[in-house]
């Protein structure tokens, strides 16, 4: 199978090249950096410069391709350049999916999101879920909805040979998302509160994610849609799993989200002085409380997918950091030390709300 990636060198998108090269597919990905370039040779792919949104820098390389898989998307926590968002996820998502179609590719896979559902408030979603129409809790949620609702599902109705796969929380080593932000500050022992421990999301194994992407390729039929989604786990459950897989101390107690949620402001006001780290940021504080959540049986019946037990792959990724982070060290430019001193700060103001609240419950 000849096969066109655009996102080649993300989180997924790399793990996905590796698993189609391994098993003999010719692979041509979208690049747009020398590094870039170098770590697709590296995996076996063909490099093509470009940008999605360029549509004749990518015409010659999905040219003749049996498969388009466009994974690239926008995706930073408290960016503060995310007027580029709707510029990526959105219009770039419309000339791939256009191009493709002009090109006559036979399978197009794209890659959504189960963050387009926003607050399920509870709900496990299935394929047919209606979400509303906002309001979006982050950009990225607002921007794969339109991407999803507005660009995608009505290239389907039209006829095009779209097969949308949905994503809910992705893990693994090398993971520098959300997920992956929270486990390295665990690691670190930088949690001493649960904020929000009734914050649920599903998780799965990126290497499984990646699998899912080449089964809808390969068995997955045109214009539907298959979350690819794990167990549905609370924050306050999945650290105490943190903790047994990484042998940290677990954090002593929880505040609930309406506790939480009245101090962003205050959060702002931190990062305009400190510049926190993304996890401290404003999107973080946002979705606390909320759930994210889908379940995949159609993946599974129909597609024959799988996911690996949840301890065993946060075991793997525990192990991963724990390897590949860096002894905490005391920062040695002005920046590093008051971006460390702001963490401080607000770690010791998080624990000192904590006891506020404990002590209001007796």
């Amino acid at each position: 199978m000849k096969a066109f990636v655009t996102g080649g060198t993300g989180f997924i998108g790399s793990h996905l090249i590796q698993k189609l090269v391994a098993r003999g597919d010719q692979v041509t990905a979208l690049v747009r950096s020398k590094k870039g370039a170098a770590e697709l040779l590296a995996m076996g792919a063909h490099p093509v410069w470009g940008d999605i949104n360029a549509i004749e820098s990518m015409r010659e390389g999905m040219r003749g391709n049996d498969v388009v898989f466009h994974l690239a998307a926008w995706y930073k926590l408290g960016a503060r350049d995310c007027k580029k968002a709707e510029f990526i996820n959105v219009d770039g998502t419309r000339n791939v999916l256009r191009l493709a179609e002009e090109l006559g590719i036979p399978r197009i896979i794209y890659t959504s999101t189960v963050a387009v559902y926003g607050d399920t408030h509870g709900t496990c979603a299935d394929e047919t879920y209606s979400p509303p129409e906002g309001p979006f809790l982050t950009e990225y949620d607002r921007t794969k909805w339109l991407a999803h609702f507005r660009v995608a599902i009505p290239l389907i109705e039209k006829g095009v040979p779209i097969i949308i796969v949905m994503p809910g929380g992705v893990y693994g080593p090398g993971d520098t998302s959300m997920i992956g932000e929270m486990m390295r500050y665990f690691n670190m022992g930088f949690f001493p509160v649960v904020p929000a421990a009734e914050t649920a999301i599903t998780y799965a194994h990126v290497e499984d994610i990646a699998e899912g992407h080449i089964l809808a390729a390969d068995k997955g039929t045109i214009g539907e849609t298959y979350h690819l989604t794990g167990p549905a786990i609370s924050l306050g459950e999945m650290m105490k799993i943190w903790s047994q897989v990484s042998g940290k101390h677990a954090p002593w107690f929880s505040l609930p989200s309406r506790f939480v949620k009245p101090f962003l402001p205050l959060v702002s006001f931190f990062n305009s002085i400190f510049a926190l780290p993304p996890l401290f940021s404003r999107d973080s504080i946002v979705v606390l409380g909320a759930t994210y959540l889908a379940h995949s049986e159609k993946a599974r019946s129909q597609l024959g997918w799988q996911t690996r037990p949840v301890m065993e792959g946060m075991q793997e990724t525990f192990d991963w950091l724990q390897q590949n982070t860096p002894p905490l060290q005391f920062a040695s430019t002005p920046a590093q030390r008051k971006q460390l001193a702001g963490i401080a700060i607000f770690s010791a103001f998080a624990v000192f709300t904590a006891w506020l609240f404990l002590r209001r419950r007796r």
